[in-house]
């Protein structure tokens, strides 16, 4: 069995909430509020600023060549085509340059985003790919689930994320992180093995969160959750 079958397999419970969560569910079937679609992606945006980090800590550490081109393939693919998604619907929802630039990241955002740069800056190059991957991997699954259903890959407001996250380029990018973390888990004692799969499921646990947060566009208590650059 790969690593990776065995991770799947130890946290398939949670692994199949985050896709059948209700945010998820309405970007497939159309029926997601617009508006709760816009605060999402202007959280996601920010998101996937320090997930950009991450690569970047990826490539860093790596220990081969091929390790490190491949980190820094993943950090283009983040910045010039996943984030190029992103800019083109802030557009689309009437979001401004400066209110994405001067958003705030929400709780879920700052916890999530700070245990992975956590992790990467502490751990080894396996803990960062650990760290990294249900994100890319449960999206790509996502894309693919998503774009099965009649109709959702052309929805005038969600067929462009259906199509980005379905697509063969994105899968391509997920494949490779797959690849690093069997790669990275060969010939490792059972500790650290355990200590990988905690880390890809406290990852796997704040993708739900994350979807939450957007379902009920949750900022810090007493902050207006429509304002998303509280």
């Amino acid at each position: 069995m790969k690593f990776t079958d065995r991770l799947l397999e130890k946290t398939l419970p949670i692994w199949r909430q985050n896709h059948s969560h209700p945010f998820v569910q309405g970007i497939g079937d159309g029926t997601l509020d617009p508006d709760k679609f816009r605060f999402y992606m202007v959280q996601d945006y920010l998101y996937l600023i320090d997930y950009s980090k991450v690569f970047a800590i990826g490539a860093v550490k790596a220990d081969d060549l091929e390790t490190m081109g491949k980190f820094a393939s993943l950090l283009d693919g983040t910045l010039n085509t996943e984030m190029a998604l992103h800019r083109s619907y802030v557009k689309r929802f009437g979001i401004s340059e400066q209110e994405l630039e001067t958003a705030k990241p929400s709780p879920i955002v700052l916890a999530y985003t700070h245990y992975m740069l956590h992790v990467c800056q502490n751990g080894t190059t396996a803990e960062v790919i650990a760290a990294l991957l249900p994100c890319a991997w449960s999206y790509w699954e996502i894309g693919k689930e998503l774009n099965a259903i009649p109709g959702a890959a052309d929805h005038p407001l969600y067929g462009d994320w259906v199509r980005m996250y379905s697509s063969e380029e994105f899968g391509e990018l997920a494949g490779w992180c797959i690849e690093l973390m069997d790669k990275a888990a060969e010939g490792k004692p059972e500790h650290e093995l355990l200590k990988l799969e905690e880390i890809f499921l406290n990852t796997t646990r704040f993708e739900y969160m994350f979807w939450d947060m957007a379902n009920t566009k949750q900022m810090w208590p007493g902050a207006e959750t429509v304002n998303v650059s509280v």
